[in-house]
């Protein structure tokens, strides 16, 4: 079971209404999605700094699993 935290806070009506109604959820379920999108903007962020830093040699028709005789 996930540990949780109640908290107060004080929200831009006006922004808080536009985001529940784009998730179509109440105020705590806005803010978990809302919440979860930062995390995974800091996850992209981190991989983004990979870029060009990793060097791989991918074989394309064996990562596809197809028959080169049929290209």
């Amino acid at each position: 079971m996930t540990t949780v935290r109640r908290v107060t806070a004080n929200l831009p009506q006006e922004l808080l209404e536009e985001a529940m109604e784009v998730t179509g959820k109440g105020i705590t379920e806005t803010l978990v999605e809302g919440l979860s999108m930062v995390r995974r903007r800091r996850a992209f962020a981190k991989a983004l700094a990979l870029c060009g830093s990793l060097s791989l040699q991918v074989d394309l028709s064996t990562s596809r699993e197809r028959d080169a005789s049929l290209d």
